[in-house]
């Protein structure tokens, strides 16, 4: 038996359709915002809702202290919510440590336990999708951490900032009225990119040689495996249909195995990374050893690219750097004076210049 279709009924069916799909958007009294920072290739990112403190009291009234039964929702207890409306979100790319404690990659939801001191405990739960903390469980939590609050100057409008930021580590900082609540992510920076490497490599990135020989350097520099390392540059070396013998390869080779304590072995490769290099990478090249207290043997590197490259820029800049290290400033001073006759550019003769002035004031220019 077919059911007949009223005009009553059809209209009914209608506005449950529009009410269910046709909300339309209105602005919120706590307007959304996010927040992002990226520590060394991994990202923090921080979604809230923004209150205006508007004259009322914060602490204690607005914002009550300890945990709190809001009169809704399933939670018989609630920490604040951190912002306004949904809940705080907060997003690690890699897995981080907050204030000295391991937490996994992943998206959390963000509450804090106010103290009525200078003290507060930071909350990431596994339950990132709820409204508020109405719906808080501390079974979800994913990690606690207790900080120190800061008092500082009024902030009206709530706000999540990034008040450091270094090669490993940024300091988070929730700022609202004239309270401040602070805490720090690490992220274990050279492990991360070693490992994105390694998957990198897998893919497109690996059939072109400079990342190959990208990540043997960050590994050589950053406290990577060195016999891993070793295994990328040799591949760019030879053996691959990539490879090609260069200076820049045979010296980072040369690294490693002086790193490795083959001091023999990178000796005789940078002999032969030589045959290889420009002007201006032996030039560099001599400006390491300097680096390195390696006087005597960045004098025989400038002097080396002066005799294959008779009066080229930078040679007398890097025979005027070798005789400055080895104390001797006036035969240090008559090679800048030529190099400021052949210098490129103004900027390069500026800096020729200054160093001219530091020689005459008996100052080493390296």
């Amino acid at each position: 038996m077919k059911t007949k279709i009223t005009p009553f009924l059809m209209c009914l069916i209608l506005a449950l359709s529009l009410n269910t799909h046709a909300q339309l958007k209105t602005p919120q009294g706590s307007q959304k915002a996010k927040v992002s920072q990226v520590v060394g290739i991994s990202h923090v990112t921080i979604k809230y809702s923004r209150p205006s403190v508007k004259e009322r009291e914060i602490w204690g009234k607005l914002v009550p202290y300890g945990m709190n039964n809001l009169g809704f929702g399933t939670a018989k207890e609630s920490p604040w919510r951190a912002g306004a409306n949904e809940n705080t979100t907060i997003q690690f790319s890699d897995d981080a440590q907050v204030e000295g404690k391991a937490i996994k990659a992943g998206k959390y939801g963000f509450h804090i336990i106010v103290n009525n001191d200078d003290t507060a405990t930071l909350i990431f739960s596994n339950n990132n999708s709820s409204w508020g903390s109405y719906f808080y469980n501390p079974a979800e939590d994913a990690l606690r951490v207790d900080i120190k609050t800061k008092e500082v100057a009024h902030t009206e409008l709530l706000t999540f900032d990034f008040i450091e930021v270094g090669a490993n580590a940024a300091v988070v900082a929730l700022n609202w009225e004239k309270k401040q609540f602070p805490f720090k992510v690490e992220f274990a920076v050279s492990d991360i990119v070693l490992a994105s490497f390694r998957e990198e490599l897998r893919g497109q990135q690996g059939f072109q040689r400079q990342n190959w020989e990208t990540a043997a350097n960050y590994a050589l520099n950053n406290g990577g495996d060195l016999n891993e390392a070793l295994g990328w540059i040799d591949g760019t070396i030879a053996g691959q249909f990539y490879s090609q013998k260069n200076f820049n390869n045979l010296q980072i080779k040369s690294q490693i195995l002086a790193k490795q304590g083959k001091k023999a072995e990178a000796g005789a490769l940078m002999d032969e990374a030589m045959e290889y290099a420009t002007i201006f990478q032996i030039h560099q090249y001599g400006r390491t050893l300097i680096a390195n207290g390696e006087k005597d043997k960045a004098m025989e590197v400038f002097k080396m690219n002066a005799k294959n490259n008779k009066d080229t820029w930078p040679v007398h800049y890097g025979l005027a750097r070798g005789y400055s290290a080895l104390g001797d400033y006036k035969k240090a001073k008559s090679h800048l004076e030529i190099a400021l006759n052949n210098a490129p550019n103004d900027a390069s003769k500026g800096r020729v210049q200054d160093n001219i002035a530091k020689l005459e004031k008996g100052e080493d220019i390296n």
